[in-house]
């Protein structure tokens, strides 16, 4: 029997093999026995592409970035532009509620700068506050992606049953909510980016009402005899 054309393992046919299973059985459940079964090979064969179980599991972290689905873009609106990422971001983790943990564990940050350079091109604040943006922007969209995806593979809501007697306000709050988890996360990022723009604005203005200091006297040389 001829050898197969195509090699049986590819860190990316692996990475993708243990995705389905921790999608399916759970990020505890994951052994290399269970993706070597997978792909239809033994579990040695994969000490080639990895050299443990925590290689592998960093390169799934890094696939959930790879695979998200970039937007397509609105000339000229940055703001827009910033949330069609953000959701797609979102979007891509809620994929694999089960596999959430390992973008905290393994962050692989490197693979967002090409699309924060190509963000901050556009975006409308001077230099020394656009990495306060990025950051608020970054924390708001992970922090909504793992909160819902940790509810998801737990099969639970998200905001836990509590006493509406004893928490009234937050039980109108929510009743009075009319916006989905999606439609909430959007809305969010628009209040962060009003209010970034409003504290600009307001460091601008103080900057412009500042009296200019009184330049300093000049002093005169005496003259030489």
């Amino acid at each position: 029997m001829g050898r197969p054309s195509k090699p049986l393992i590819t860190r990316e046919r692996a990475a993708r093999a243990a995705l389905g299973v921790i999608d399916v059985q759970g990020l505890d459940s994951l052994s290399l026995e269970l993706v070597a079964r997978r792909i239809g090979v033994k579990a040695p064969s994969l000490y080639y592409h990895f050299h443990d179980k925590t290689e592998l599991l960093a390169e799934v972290a890094r696939l959930m970035l790879v695979d998200i689905e970039p937007p397509a873009e609105t000339p000229g609106d940055w703001e827009e532009n910033v949330i069609k990422l953000c959701v797609a971001v979102r979007r891509s983790i809620l994929q694999h509620p089960n596999a959430a943990p390992l973008l905290l564990q393994f962050f692989p940050r490197l693979l967002l700068l090409p699309s924060y350079d190509r963000a901050l091109a556009e975006y409308p604040f001077p230099p020394e506050d656009q990495m306060m943006v990025v950051e608020g922007v970054e924390k708001l969209t992970f922090g909504s992606a793992f909160f819902e995806a940790a509810a998801r593979a737990r099969s639970i809501e998200p905001m836990p049953p509590f006493d509406p007697v004893k928490l009234p306000n937050l039980a109108s709050a929510i009743r009075s909510n009319t916006l989905g988890d999606e439609e909430m996360f959007v809305e969010t990022i628009r209040c962060f980016m009003t209010g970034a723009r409003a504290r600009l604005a307001a460091k601008d203005r103080a900057a412009a009402s500042k009296p200019a200091e009184p330049a300093a006297p000049r002093r005169v040389r005496a003259a030489k005899n």
